[in-house]
């Protein structure tokens, strides 16, 4: 006997909607809404489709309507639709995908309503990390860091857009890994924009944000933009601490508080690296191999608790500089360094100077390189915040520059480099107040009024 709580299995075909030449197939869609999430590993939504290689990126596969709930908990009464599409990996080759995507209640009818695809700090492997398990009702996922972001989903809700949601680190959870996470939120807004009962319409300005994990993959999505999508109005893109470097990031926070996060990093990139796997198998002890697959199942802030101050060379047989030391190693870090595709839309960079997690010299350095090849760069180097803080004191200025590339103005040359802390700054408290009216709102389930956070920035 079946679970009545469990989504039923999902057919890829709508026999209601023929095939045709443009499209060959319509997605059928699920309106069970209530019912208990299964983890990704165990939902056939998430699977793919016979022939989809053959379709184009961002072609829906599947899609369904999902009740979102706050740490799982609190219900939310906002539309949500997720949907599954064809997308491409790392190697080029087809794959699928999955974004949930909100819309505003009100839209304005006079114009297209903004999109802006928010690229949540996944970090992990296990997929009680997606955004597309643990921002809805009934999913487990104590340290899953997306199920805090969605008080900052609910802030450009408020702003009046919509919001794509990506599981940027694809079906296996490949944190770190470089070109994937922009193929993955570009088709995301792809599927987005072209599924019609969302009312969104293909000229539609779209944005980009991403904080630390969220905005490394918010970084790709920016680089791979010209090549890859670009039909789409993408007017801007906000990288919060975009860890530049993967390399010097996993050297500097090995064996401190911080250790977990580069041993998830080695855990999902073993995965797509035949020659790093290869290392790791040869070098790891057998202790080191059970904790690496441990880490497999791990939420973000599981892995930080129980691998805090723990030294990778305790993993190993040899010195960990000398691994690391390794041409095939090198390589692979390497391939991981962003800044390969400068973007061609303006950028706005986010850093905090006293970050422990992310080097504010790796920034300069993705500044300059950045702004070296052309791209329009604003750059706010904060000079006393830190990690954890800058993510929401800077919401304020973060949307303030988003609904100005959304209005099309240009970019304020004043604001082009910044340097001024926002903890002195009159508008954020301003802006954390409206945030904490909005984050009221969502603690108890009521509905997200318009209260944009974008005016307060001055």
């Amino acid at each position: 006997m079946s679970d009545p709580t469990e989504d039923p299995p999902i057919s890829p075909h709508d026999s209601a909607a023929p095939a045709s030449p443009e499209r060959p197939f319509a997605a059928r869609h699920e309106t069970h809404a209530g019912r208990r999430p299964r983890l990704p590993r165990d939902d056939d939504f998430y699977s793919s489709t016979d022939g989809f290689e053959d379709l184009a990126p961002g072609t829906v596969l599947r899609s369904r309507d999902v009740q979102l709930a706050f740490l799982g908990l609190v219900p939310q009464p906002v539309r949500a639709v997720q949907l599954n599409y064809r997308t491409t990996d790392l190697r080029g080759d087809p794959m699928v995908a999955v974004t949930t995507v909100l819309v505003p209640d009100h839209p304005d009818d006079d114009r297209p309503t903004p999109i802006v695809s928010y690229q949540c700090a996944i970090d992990a492997v296990t997929g009680r990390c997606f955004p597309s398990y643990a921002l809805r009702r009934g999913a487990k996922a104590i340290g899953a860091l997306p199920q805090l972001e969605f008080l900052l989903i609910s802030a450009l809700l408020a702003e009046g857009w919509a919001v794509s949601v990506p599981d940027h680190e694809g079906p296996k959870g490949l944190w770190g890994l470089p070109f994937e996470p922009g193929y993955v939120a570009l088709d995301g807004i792809r599927a987005a924009l072209s599924f019609a009962p969302l009312g969104l319409r293909p000229d539609a300005p779209v944005g980009l944000w991403g904080y630390s994990g969220g905005g490394l993959a918010t970084a790709w999505a920016a680089e791979m933009y010209d090549a890859h999508a670009p039909e789409l109005n993408l007017v801007g893109a906000v990288l919060g601490s975009p860890v530049g470097d993967l390399g010097n990031t996993y050297t500097r926070l090995n064996g401190t508080f911080w250790s977990g996060l580069p041993a998830l990093v080695v855990s999902a990139l073993r995965h797509v690296y035949p020659e790093l796997d290869r290392i790791i198998d040869a070098h790891a002890t057998e202790s080191g191999r059970v904790k690496l697959a441990r880490l497999q199942s791990m939420t973000t802030v599981e892995a930080v608790v129980r691998f805090m101050f723990t030294d990778m060379d305790a993993f190993l047989d040899t010195p960990l500089d000398e691994v690391l030391a390794l041409p095939e190693v090198r390589r692979v870090f390497d391939s991981l360094r962003l800044g390969q595709s400068p973007p061609t839309v303006p950028v706005l960079l986010v850093q905090a100077c006293n970050d422990r997690i992310v080097a504010v010299d790796d920034i300069d350095a993705l500044a300059r390189t950045y702004a070296a090849a052309g791209t329009d760069v604003t750059y706010h180097r904060d000079r006393f915040s830190e990690h954890m803080l800058m993510h929401p004191m800077s919401a304020p200025t973060a949307l303030r520059w988003l609904r100005d590339r959304m209005d099309g103005r240009p970019v304020d040359e004043r604001r082009r480099r910044t340097a001024w802390p926002t903890l002195l700054n009159p508008s954020t408290y301003l802006g954390v107040v409206r945030l904490a009216s909005i984050s009221a709102k969502v603690f108890s389930g009521r509905p997200i009024p318009r209260r944009k956070l974008s005016e307060l920035d001055r």
